[in-house]
């Protein structure tokens, strides 16, 4: 990432990205309406149609990796358009500000770019035995969720959180994202804390139609169990499941498989010149099938994680992405 640095956007996008003879799918998802109908909220699981194409998207992660120096969210919105695909994933963390006129430049820059802005995905921990952090935690989602409505964003990623007892997350990537609890505690602990904790955030997730997806990220979240554990538990139309096919560690297919069904948003990933932290040599023709069987039509997001310029990886990945999906 470190070519970025010294080089515009526009001039980066210009010499960089490709127009190739891909077809990316346009198109929005709408606040609410694949979860409500009048007087009666709709499962969105039950109402997904078969045969139609899934849509393509671009993580503004992609071409930032929390290293020192941020890349503007515009950079992805501008690849997006460049690449012919409809949509852009915004990271919380790597926005510029919290703003209004901030918030309202980005959501006029995507619309003039022709790319919706399809989520925001931010960072909660809802696994601490203090109440008043969760709290904290609790009020950090409302925020979020606000902020995405700001922005016409229909859905925020919500992580479970973990118990912390590994400090380094370089650790934790070495040993497979598992910690032990904090003393005195148990799992069945951490999964009260965060059902309860979600279960406070769906009124404010239902008045400002914006869905919340739990994704299989790091902690009670990281196996289909503990994932289906919590959503089951929550049972509301507006949490579902933000597949990340890069956070099942081994021989993904199957746990992929089991958390399909409540999938309402895809992260698939690549690691282009090596991952990050670890890397997976993952079967995106297999993973489309399986999405294929539960009739998924939403959104596969583009998450790049290699050591890899983005301004090459991205391109490659959108590509790799669009053939899997027979597109």
């Amino acid at each position: 990432m470190k070519s970025l640095k010294n080089i515009s956007r526009r001039n980066f996008l210009k010499k960089s990205f490709f127009v190739g003879s891909s077809v990316g799918l346009g198109g929005s998802l709408i606040a609410g309406s694949a979860f409500s109908a009048p007087g009666n909220e709709r499962n969105r699981f039950a109402v997904k149609q078969s045969g139609k194409p899934v849509k393509f998207a671009i993580s503004s992660y992609s071409f930032w990796h929390f290293t020192d120096q941020k890349v503007p969210i515009e950079v992805a919105i501008d690849a997006a358009a460049k690449l012919g695909i409809g949509g852009v994933d915004v990271l919380h963390r790597q926005m510029e500000s919290e703003d209004n006129a901030y918030l309202n430049k980005l959501k006029r820059y995507a619309w003039l770019d022709g790319v919706d802005l399809i989520n925001l995905s931010i960072h909660q921990d809802f696994v601490d035995p203090d109440p008043e952090k969760r709290k904290k935690a609790i009020e950090h989602t409302k925020h979020c969720i606000k902020l995405a409505y700001q922005m016409g964003i229909p859905a925020i990623r919500l992580n479970s959180g973990r118990w912390g007892t590994v400090e380094s997350f370089d650790r934790l990537m070495e040993l497979k994202g598992q910690e032990p609890p904090i003393e005195g505690y148990d799992e069945d602990d951490a999964f009260k804390w965060c059902i309860e904790s979600t279960k406070e955030c769906i009124p404010t997730a239902r008045e400002y139609g914006v869905v919340m997806a739990l994704e299989n990220h790091w902690g009670i979240s990281s196996t289909p169990e503990g994932l289906l554990r919590i959503v089951n538990s929550v049972d509301s139309p507006w949490l579902g499941i933000l597949m990340d096919t890069g956070n099942f560690l081994e021989d993904p297919y199957d746990e992929l498989e089991q958390i399909a069904p409540k999938t309402m948003l895809v992260s698939a990933k690549t690691y282009y010149g090596g991952g990050e932290w670890y890397s997976l040599d993952l079967d995106y023709r297999r993973i489309a099938k399986i999405l294929e069987k539960v009739n998924y039509n939403g959104y596969v997001t583009l998450e790049f994680e290699g050591k890899e310029d983005a301004q090459t990886a991205v391109p490659k990945s959108i590509k790799r992405l669009q053939k899997a999906f027979g597109q």
